[in-house]
């Protein structure tokens, strides 16, 4: 019996580890069309801005490599093997072996569609120029980091201002270059409300880029990037435009495809065919608090996607439970977090909401150290039922988000929150904790209890 994985990084390795663990005698293949199996796509930025350590390279980004997969797990993984075509009924592969030169026909009796999502590239003039580049793979930053050593590069223009985007704006900004962020939407990162996105805005600024909001990118030439408010020098433009719903083979192998293009899955990850499975950012997750099927494409959603699927693979029983959204990231000094729906989501998924938005300061206030944080509660009115929540501040803000996402996870109401027995001691928490204030302020609002 053979299981064949499309995809190579975290998600599809997560997954064919606890295959593994449960099936010895399954032969297992794993088609990676990159050089690189099971590497953290997340600390791209962190190596481009140099935090990694002098010397450090994209191989210090890798978890386990194809070899180590081979040996302790007895996985037949075959890196720069792309698969072009899929036939669900003769349960067949058409696979490009890129190292040789060649086309292989591969059958399948399970197979698991790991793929991750295509990164978004507009059909712009100029996109395929050598200045402008993605960071999805590890092939990106190592194509991107050769780049930016051979040149001087001092203007670097960052498209888009989700969480790639912002990451990588931080990282070259740590790098000394000057940086402008162009954003063709009205604030920079969406999953917040306006007026937490405006907060993050702020701090990019203070940062030393430049955001330039509601300016749509219209092509490239060779050390410019025009937009619809004029023209741009850049030494280098980086695309942090996210992942295309539309996942690679989806769709196109006759895959049925749920929200947004990604793959149609049960809580098992099974996709509507038998005998394929799908997980990670390929694929829809069913959103605990809206109650409806979404696209999120996190790495902590990704793993846990494909650690279900593994087990089910492998002849075991689990499900998939869904996702609140729960994220956190950094634009230099100042920590971004966001877990459940924002007020402008709950509003939108016909919901009751009410929101309050308090400010506080990380650890007590009389420490020198102190740094104001800005917390935001979304709660139902009447139940008082927590809907989510999102956290701006400096030092040691954004890691709060994870109490809100445990009280979501667990269905509490916000005074059930401000019960809660947070640990206190001035140099890491005033005494009452900031998401414990924002609960308390909330309680008026929504009018119960």
């Amino acid at each position: 019996m053979r299981l064949v994985v499309i995809g190579g990084n975290a998600g599809g390795m997560t997954a064919l580890s606890q295959v593994r663990k449960r099936r010895r005698d399954l032969e297992i293949v794993v088609l990676e069309k990159g050089d690189w199996t099971s590497y953290s796509s997340c600390g791209i930025p962190y190596l481009v801005a140099g935090e990694l350590g002098e010397g450090a390279g994209v191989d210090d980004l890798v978890v386990r490599t194809p070899q180590e997969f081979r040996d302790k797990l007895l996985v037949d993984v075959r890196v720069r093997h792309e698969v072009k075509a899929v036939d669900l009924d003769a349960r067949q592969l058409e696979v490009r072996d890129h190292l040789h030169g060649r086309t292989l026909k591969m059958g399948f009796d399970e197979l698991l569609l790991a793929t991750g999502a295509s990164p978004i590239r507009p059909d712009l003039p100029g996109i395929g120029s050598d200045f402008v580049r993605g960071v999805q793979t590890l092939a990106d930053a190592a194509a991107l980091l050769d780049h930016a050593a051979a040149i001087e590069c001092k203007d670097v223009v960052v498209v888009g201002s989700g969480y790639i985007g912002l990451e990588m704006a931080e990282a070259f900004v740590q790098r000394g270059a000057r940086v402008t962020v162009v954003e063709a939407g009205p604030q920079p990162m969406r999953t917040l409300d306006p007026d937490m996105g405006s907060r993050v805005a702020d701090a990019l600024i203070a940062s030393g880029a430049e955001l330039r909001l509601d300016t749509a990118v219209e092509g490239f030439e060779p050390g410019m990037v025009h937009t619809s408010a004029g023209s741009l020098r850049a030494d280098l433009v980086v695309l942090g435009l996210g992942g295309a719903r539309t996942p690679a083979r989806g769709g196109a192998a006759g895959v049925p495809l749920g929200v947004r293009g990604a793959i149609r899955v049960t809580p098992r990850q099974q996709t509507h065919v038998e005998g394929v499975w799908a997980a990670g950012d390929c694929c829809e997750s069913y959103h605990r608090i809206s109650r409806d099927w979404v696209h999120i494409a996190l790495g902590t959603v990704a793993n846990r996607q494909s650690r279900v699927a593994g087990i089910n693979l492998g002849g075991g029983a689990a499900t998939f439970p869904g996702v609140l959204g729960t994220a956190v990231t950094r634009i230099c000094r100042t920590e971004i977090g966001r877990t459940g729906l924002t007020e402008t989501e709950a509003a939108a998924a016909g919901l009751d909401a009410a929101a309050v938005t308090v400010e506080a300061t990380q650890q007590a206030g009389y420490l020198p150290t102190a740094e104001t944080m800005v917390v935001k509660a979304v709660a139902e009115r009447g139940s008082g039922r927590l809907l989510g929540m999102q956290i701006v501040g400096g030092d040691a803000a954004a890691k709060r988000i994870d109490t809100a996402a445990t009280a979501l996870w667990n269905q509490m109401s916000i005074h059930d929150l401000v019960d809660v027995d947070l640990s206190y001691a001035p140099p890491l928490s005033p005494l009452w904790d900031p998401v414990l204030v924002a609960a308390r302020a909330a309680i008026p609002a929504v009018g119960a209890r």
